[in-house]
């Protein structure tokens, strides 16, 4: 961030320079004495040499004069305010600047524009809310069109307004952004699951429909379909559902574990699960499916096919989580090393699996215990997954 500064200075230092230039090679014969602004902006390179940023910014503020050949500056020194978390500083200099009466229609929907992510910065929604749809509406430029488009998409989106950022996203937006296509699908996804719970599911079924046409590798539509037919009874489809998630996203495949093994057995079908569950271990590898997989063998075959087909797993790929689960049923074995031994090795790997968080956004990095369709950190959709390796799935 001083780095950005600096230059933006540096910018604005030279910017001023080449407009005093200018306008003295104007005035040549003019035997004024210096300006106060020569003055001035000495003293800006002066507060800048020396390191000195902030008095620089206001020294260059209050020494450049607003017209046509200083409005970039102007512009950028806003948006450098509002960078150092000065958003109110920023709020100051580009309304100045609206209420200069020699701005272009461009330049004042320019100036509009960095007004509506100054009051976004501030919290002030309504006021840039006003701002942007008035220039989505009355704008001839379609580069600030797109761009207030997008402002305002975000701007709804914070405030929960689904159905209003979807109007405004779609089609072309949608189109050309893979990152709102992804939002898009979970806007439909959260109308979806409002109609759902106030007895529209016919409605809800459509969005999440549309939902999956908007962005096919949405799980998040297939769940709550897959939901919706538990919730009527129709288990098989709810199972064919599921099943379709791992060809959308193979990390996935844990997050489907319960239902899918709750459908399958009340439909009595524990043959089925386990046939489903090797197809999964196959086509989407992990700890939760061995675990499950194991688990239901233990009950269904005995200790001894479990415990065969966790090792097996571990040869084939290393897992904190599976080494946890097979020192279990050793020590339900009551063979080979003493009980002890294993239940202290257990109560380390206990407390190691308990410290690791379950999932983790691909694009930030944050990671906790939930799964967030919204990343809570950098606000994405659909980038929180479960994680893999030898400390995850």
């Amino acid at each position: 961030m001083p780095d950005v500064l600096l230059l933006a200075l540096l910018l604005a230092a030279v910017a001023i320079g080449w407009w005093l230039g200018r306008r003295d090679r104007s005035r040549y014969h003019d035997p004024a004495p210096s300006t106060p602004l020569a003055r001035d902006y000495f003293v800006g390179l002066n507060y800048l040499l020396n390191d000195q940023q902030d008095r620089a910014i206001e020294t260059f503020v209050a020494a450049l004069e607003v017209n046509s050949e200083t409005i970039e500056t102007h512009i950028t020194l806003g948006n450098l305010f509002r960078t150092r978390g000065e958003a109110d500083r920023a709020v100051k200099i580009h309304q100045n600047l609206l209420a200069r009466p020699t701005l272009t229609a461009i330049q004042s929907e320019r100036v509009q524009l960095e007004l509506s992510r100054d009051f976004l910065k501030l919290g002030l929604l309504d006021r840039a809310e006003r701002l942007l749809h008035g220039l989505v509406r009355d704008t001839q430029d379609e580069e600030i069109r797109q761009s207030a488009k997008r402002l305002l998409v975000d701007l709804l989106e914070r405030e929960g307004e689904w159905k209003a950022a979807l109007d405004v996203a779609l089609p072309q937006l949608v189109r050309q952004h893979d990152d709102i296509r992804r939002a898009a699908a979970h806007w439909l996804c959260e109308l979806a699951e409002q109609e759902r719970h106030t007895s529209s599911p016919a409605l809800a079924r459509r969005r999440l429909r549309q939902a999956l046409a908007t962005d096919g590798r949405c799980v998040r539509a297939n769940l709550l379909l897959a939901g919706m037919e538990h919730d009527t009874g129709h288990y098989k489809q709810e199972i064919r559902l599921l099943k379709r998630i791992p060809d959308q996203d193979p990390a996935f495949a844990p997050t489907i574990l319960e239902p899918l093994a709750r459908a399958y057995r009340l439909l009595d079908d524990e043959e089925g699960l386990i046939q489903c569950l090797r197809e999964l271990l196959e086509r989407a590898p992990s700890t939760s499916v061995i675990i499950l997989l194991a688990e239901t063998l233990r009950q269904r075959e005995g200790l001894q096919a479990a415990i065969d087909l966790v090792s097996e797993q571990l040869n084939r790929k290393p897992s904190l989580g599976a080494v946890d689960y097979l020192m279990d049923l050793y020590r339900h074995d009551g063979r080979g090393e003493p009980a002890e031994r294993i239940l202290l090795l257990k109560r380390h790997t206990d407390t190691l699996l308990k410290a690791l968080p379950r999932h983790r956004c691909r694009r930030c990095g944050f990671a906790g215990e939930q799964l967030h369709w919204q990343c809570p950190s950098c606000r994405s959709w659909g980038t929180t997954k479960p994680i893999t390796g030898i400390e995850g799935e």
